[in-house]
């Protein structure tokens, strides 16, 4: 008898690993993280501006205060801060998970039950001493107890993995946010110079194109020139006027997207608008495209994440194994108060040991593990998707920059030249030799390049903070 009983144990527990061998397997593919080994064959130095600290990269002390402040007051930012630290709390309560639970417990109760009952006949026969067994009967106990999962299969110890990843994904879109941030703030400072730039060569235009109108006047009354010369004159003043109003109201804008980006009411930003036509452009390092990899705070997110996901695909597996559980309890327990702390009389424990697994449709465990596994899959092509287009940014960066240098070096002898048609034309028109029309067409054209060349001087301050941003700087 005792053999065939061991031979259905052995039937049992050889039927219950054959289930659980069965448990499915997705196999996912690995990331590829293959990168060109330069830059449209560019010179492959390793030495590289991302490296460079936000506070030497940008020369301008006004534009450092302004992101110093931000980086201290930014909503968004906060908000950030308080995700990391809900991440690193995540990590401390999945790591109790895999400790003992020991909790204290007390109780009291009272019960009565009916005298033609089974237990009132009972406690009728044992009640003939009133001090051991009282009516009604009261119960009071004090002890602890335990609980403790056992981590046989690693899924509590996975799932606190998991946890840090997230934890350290947090803290590089923390570090990728402080990266836009610091971005924004140039660009919309370099913008708002700009503007200031735009509406200084308005006003030296509104002076000219006011001298011209005097002297068209004073010809008008010599009847060396028409009122329809007069009238065409004041209609340019006019428009350039308006567009002085346009820019005033970008200015206030941009100041005000600025004072939004620091936390900060509306106030005047100080900044540097003098000689920004003479600024210089520095030269951005590029490096090697594979230091993208380690430089870029939004491609190391992904990656944390990635691994997180993978850590919850064996999480997922797991849940198709049994669980194996002990509890325990200890402590006194009595009728009476007075007899609650006698020993050994009033005290009691326990101990059990249990194993809990799935056995009849696992259709949920089976679809969470298949969900684990497309987010781990998912992952993947979001972190090729990152690294490319990462590396297309800088090389998109790296062709802004050149022909924005070159556009600016021709745009440049442009105004240089309508400048100096303008002195021209004017002294023509005084002579007679020109008409009207080509000196209100000179100083058109002059005012409109000098506006794009400020525009282009400002493109390429942007460009090369974009540059800095796509190639990892910013936040450190």
């Amino acid at each position: 008898m005792f053999t065939i009983k061991k031979i259905r144990i052995s039937i049992s527990l050889l039927l219950l690993v054959t289930y659980y061998s069965c448990v499915p397997t997705l196999k996912v593919r690995e990331a590829d993280k293959n990168v060109p080994e330069s830059y449209n064959s560019a010179v492959t130095d390793t030495i590289n501006s991302a490296k460079v600290k936000w506070k030497q990269f940008f020369s301008d002390e006004k534009l450092n205060s302004l992101i110093q402040e931000a980086l201290a007051n930014n909503q968004e930012l906060n908000i950030t801060l308080q995700q990391i630290a809900i991440a690193k709390n995540e990590i401390k309560a999945r790591k109790g998970e895999y400790l003992p639970f020991v909790n204290f417990q007390a109780g009291a109760d009272v019960e009565k039950v009916g005298k033609y009952t089974r237990n009132g006949s009972v406690e009728e026969q044992l009640s003939i001493d009133e001090n051991k067994f009282p009516d009604p009967l009261s119960n009071y106990s004090v002890g602890v107890s335990a609980s403790w999962e056992l981590d046989v299969w690693k899924k509590l110890r996975n799932s606190k993995k998991a946890a840090v990843m997230e934890y350290l994904a947090s803290v590089e879109g923390r570090n990728f946010m402080v990266t836009n941030l610091v971005t924004e703030i140039a660009d919309t400072y370099y913008e708002l110079i700009a503007l200031d730039n735009k509406l200084t060569i308005i006003k030296q235009n509104l002076k000219i194109q006011n001298s011209a109108l005097e002297i068209v006047k004073l010809q008008k009354q010599a009847a060396r020139a028409t009122n329809l010369a007069v009238k065409r004159f004041e209609a340019e003043v006019l428009k350039n006027r308006s567009e002085k109003y346009e820019i005033k109201q970008q200015i206030v804008e941009a100041e005000n997207k600025l004072n939004f980006l620091l936390g900060r009411q509306p106030k005047q930003i100080v900044r540097n608008s003098e000689d920004f036509l003479d600024k210089k452009v520095d030269t951005v390092m590029t490096g090697i495209p594979s230091q993208l990899l380690s430089n870029r705070p939004d491609i190391r997110q992904v990656e944390f994440e990635l691994e997180a996901s993978k850590l919850n695909v064996k999480v997922a597996r797991a849940n198709f194994y049994p669980s194996f559980g002990i509890k325990a309890g200890a402590g006194f327990e009595s009728f009476k108060p007075q007899f609650l702390t006698s020993a050994p009389e009033s005290v009691f424990y326990r101990l059990a040991g249990d194993v809990v697994g799935p056995l009849i449709n696992r259709n949920a465990i089976k679809a969470a593990y298949s969900s684990a596994n497309a987010k781990q899959l998912q992952t993947v092509f979001e972190y090729e998707k990152t690294i490319l287009k990462a590396y297309i940014e800088v090389v998109n960066g790296l062709s802004k920059l050149q022909n924005l240098k070159n556009n600016y070096e021709l745009k440049n002898k442009q105004v240089e030249a309508l400048t100096q048609s303008i002195e021209i034309s004017n002294k023509l028109f005084q002579s007679a030799r020109a008409d009207y029309m080509e000196v209100l067409l000179t100083q058109r054209d002059a005012l409109e390049s000098k506006i794009k060349l400020i525009e282009i001087k400002k493109e390429q301050m942007i460009a090369r903070v974009e540059l800095y941003r796509a190639l990892g700087g910013g936040w450190n």
